[in-house]
């Protein structure tokens, strides 16, 4: 029962870091329609200038740094490239993330190598003993912190202004813009939140008990993108239970290798594809996701 509850617990930190990888892919689709695959870029890039810069200025500035700039690489992304895209082709908009993406991984591949660089985390090493369950510190952190980044996050989207303006060009993009709504804006505040965002999960998924910032970690971010296409691609509840799902599945799913190895090694791995398939054939818009209707 022990082990149980502690991969529960690993499986519900887990799923709260995917859920913010994925609320970036939902942010950035319900603002321009577009499915943004520099995502691992924008994570790696992060972390990585965290995990450089912690040793010379510590964590937190670090940390600042590591925002800041994911999100300055997600706006430029944004305005230099991606906006400059005509006539609404969301597919083409979307290839050229996967462009981005080959272009920033690959500078990043070229000064980490084949190298681990310890994140520099205050918490990293720590564990918490509750009764019988021994837990990484940086789980319990994980479990209080990103609910409360979530709900705040709901909280702009329904009351502020930009919120307003993210809904408004999301239901109908010409309605908003007579109104006043500067798409342009919305769009440009979308992908710099995404940033912000993907350096968030990529600071938590390099923690302990994770050895630190590698190249494996572009895996991990779209590990999460299935996370989004189970909850919906324009749900922000979605991602949160797409995220938790897919943390789950994955972490039970290795915690209980031995005994469903009849389904083969590496059901960790596969397991969420495997319930994005399924989810898919029941609910092709997702368990959250809008359901297109169209005239024939």
């Amino acid at each position: 029962m022990t082990n149980l509850l502690e991969l529960v617990a690993n499986g519900v930190s887990l799923g709260l870091l995917y859920s913010m990888i994925t609320l970036g892919f939902v942010v950035v689709y319900k603002a321009t329609r577009v499915v943004n695959f520099a995502y691992p870029a924008f994570m790696l890039t992060g972390v990585y200038l965290v995990a450089v810069a912690s040793p010379k200025m510590g964590f937190v500035p670090a940390a600042v740094l590591g925002l800041a700039a994911t999100a300055v690489l997600a706006l430029v992304a944004e305005r230099l490239l991606v906006s400059r895209v005509k006539g609404g082709d969301h597919h083409g908009m979307a290839i050229l993330t996967i462009g981005v993406n080959i272009v920033v991984l690959a500078e990043i591949s070229r000064r980490l190598h084949e190298r681990v660089l310890p994140l520099g985390a205050p918490w990293d090493g720590h564990v918490v003993h509750l009764g019988p369950l021994t837990l990484p510190l940086t789980v319990i952190i994980t479990v209080i912190l990103i609910p409360v980044l979530i709900v705040g996050m709901a909280l702009v989207l329904r009351l502020t202004g930009l919120g307003l303006a993210v809904r408004a060009s999301v239901q109908d993009a010409e309605g908003a813009t007579l109104i006043g709504v500067r798409l342009r804006r919305v769009s440009a505040g979308a992908w710099a939140v995404s940033g912000v965002l993907a350096t968030v999960a990529g600071i938590g998924l390099a923690s302990f008990p994770n050895p630190g910032v590698s190249l494996s970690m572009e895996t991990v971010a779209l590990t999460a993108f299935p996370a989004a296409i189970i909850g919906g691609l324009d749900s922000l509840g979605g991602a949160v239970a797409g995220g938790l799902i897919v943390g789950m599945v994955q972490v039970l799913a290795a915690g209980y290798q031995d005994e469903l190895s009849f389904l083969g090694l590496g059901l960790g791995d596969v397991g969420a594809y495997v319930v994005m398939l399924v989810i898919l054939l029941w609910r092709p818009s997702g368990l959250f996701g809008t359901k297109e209707v169209g005239r024939v």
